[in-house]
């Protein structure tokens, strides 16, 4: 197998460096960069090869249909599925494909360059540049791999695989509930990295695995990193803090229908609702990504050695763990308010306000160059040649997300959809209402930010159900909680595209998984919604 140019030099047969490979590896591969076997290339070949060509043909197809609608709109969904097809096959490394869309979207004078990369400024983006920075020290000085023996010496946990995937997926779960989902992602993806290289080299060491292995293309490792994406987007809707659309569309509800949604009055309603998405995404992950081994023999024995030879910390672990904790405390406090002070005080928008997540990351990524190793060497925890070689792939992929997101909404595109569909359906019962609510909402977020959806669809929806004669406040609260979704695509969530810069997860496993959990968690809000919504004595 060739290799290309800066990707490491495989020698067949020779022993895999785990470590390296995992927390070093890039995301964006092609063939050459990749172990395959002769099967999995050609399924790969054919598959890129479908997609370079079917994306132009999809524009070409969509550009020219008589749909009614304005040029617009019609010229953003021709490009916007071209684009998608691209992602979907990997014909071109995922972000090329978005920059693709994105300079057709001017090109065909959808709207002025100045206003479609103005998202590019966006929070989200500077959370992503800040979070990696710090994700890159905590690796490069071992932080992470602290944290993961740390998680895997809880009693009982080390000794199967599954237990520590659900573990790790619970810890994320209720961190999310108060910390924002991509910075709880952020701050976790390390710590599961090094999880995964702990029992890589686990599986090496013992003769589980190929001398020459590639542990980037591990079953366990996939679920762990797709149990760290969902799980925070499962926890995120516990509470009205923990996910941005949950405040968007709280909002919105309380405007249209006058029924106010308190923090307590909000868990009761999410708690039970949470708790059976996480049943449902554990089994989902663990039946579609089976990991390699069941048990893992000995960890405790292997755990406690290994943390023995790491020692005390050193002096750049002391410096990234000090900006880690400054980082995380100054993410989590907003929540803190909440809980004291309610969403609707005036210090709770002041504080959130100021310590915006994006400028928290970049400030706490900025301490890394701040805090000295060696003073009198005038060495720092970490040179800017490490920071530059965070994944800088993803950060322009998700940007891409947010231009197309946004866009969506400007254009009016995604009102159009939701009601024409409406129109076209006949809605008239609360049920049918719901799961139209529940299916606009799942399928917008999986192209744009899960703020966009619920900012697009819930104004869609509460019309819809004044028109009909019934209660929006089931339908519109359905939206909320469906807006996290989107499970399928790295640019769905922030979430979804940080584990996906890990190079661990596969596009078709992200898809596989996630249009099935997709499509599971939707049937649950679904039916649990209404009953929890009646039981707590909402509207």
């Amino acid at each position: 197998m060739s290799t290309t140019e800066g990707a490491p030099e495989r020698t067949p047969g020779a022993r895999t460096d785990v470590e390296e490979r995992l927390l070093g590896g890039s995301t964006y591969r092609s063939l050459g960069e990749q172990r395959l076997s002769p099967a999995e290339e050609r399924f790969e070949r054919g598959r890129r090869t479908i997609g370079l060509f079917l994306a132009p043909v999809v524009l070409l197809i969509f550009l020219a249909l008589p749909l009614g609608i304005r040029p617009s709109q019609q010229v953003l969904a021709a490009v916007l599925l071209a684009v998608i097809v691209l992602w979907v096959s990997e014909a071109v490394p995922i972000p090329i494909g978005g920059l693709i869309g994105v300079a057709l979207i001017v090109i065909f004078g959808v709207a002025p360059a100045s206003d479609v990369l103005a998202p590019f400024g966006s929070s989200t983006v500077f959370t992503f540049i800040g979070a990696f920075i710090l994700a890159q020290a905590m690796l490069k000085h071992g932080l992470a791999r602290r944290f993961a023996f740390r998680v895997l010496s809880l009693p009982g946990v080390g000794r199967s695989t599954a237990r520590v995937i659900i573990a790790f997926g619970a810890i994320t779960c209720l961190l999310s509930a108060f910390v924002s989902n991509t910075a709880t992602v952020a701050m976790l993806l390390p710590t599961a990295l090094g999880i995964l290289a702990v029992i890589a080299k686990m599986m090496q060491d013992r003769g589980l695995a190929a001398a020459d292995f590639d542990p980037t293309r591990l079953r366990v490792g996939a679920a762990l990193m797709l149990m760290l994406a969902y799980g925070a987007s499962v926890g995120g809707l516990l509470t009205p803090v923990g996910s941005p659309p949950n405040l968007i569309g709280r909002g919105l509800i309380e405007e249209a229908t006058g029924t106010k949604i308190s923090f307590a009055e909000w868990m009761a309603v999410a708690a039970p609702i949470c708790l059976g998405m996480f049943v449902i995404l554990a089994v989902v992950l663990l039946l579609l990504n089976k990991p390699e081994i069941r048990r893992i023999e000995g960890v405790e024995e292997y755990v406690a050695g290994e943390r023995a030879k790491l020692g005390k910390f050193s002096p750049a672990e002391r410096n990234t763990l000090i900006a880690f904790v400054v980082t995380v405390t100054l993410w989590i406090t907003p929540g803190v308010v909440a809980v004291f002070w309610g969403t609707e005080s005036s210090v709770y928008d002041t504080v959130s306000g100021r310590l915006n997540e994006g400028i928290v990351a970049v400030l706490g990524a900025s301490l890394l160059f701040l805090l000295p190793t060696s003073w009198g060497r005038r060495e720092f925890t970490l040179n800017w040649s490490d920071a530059a070689r965070i994944d800088w792939g993803t950060i322009l992929l998700f940007g891409t997300g947010i231009i197309f997101g946004s866009l969506l909404a400007d254009t009016g595109l995604a009102e159009t959809i939701g009601t024409s569909s409406a129109d076209a359906l006949g809605l008239s019962s609360t049920l049918a209402i719901t799961a139209f609510a529940v299916l606009l909402a799942i399928v917008v977020s999986e192209t744009t930010s899960n703020t966009a959806s619920a900012a697009v669809v819930v104004p869609i929806v509460i019309p819809i159900a004044v028109a009909a004669g019934v209660d929006p406040l089931v339908p519109a609260l359905a939206a909320t909680f469906a807006a996290s979704f989107g499970f399928m695509l790295p640019v769905s969530t922030p979430q979804n595209a940080i584990v996906y810069g890990s190079g661990v997860v596969p596009i078709t496993t992200m898809i596989r998984s996630g249009i099935s959990f997709d499509i599971l968690g939707g049937l649950l809000i679904l039916l649990l919604l209404p009953l929890m919504i009646a039981a707590v004595g909402l509207g």
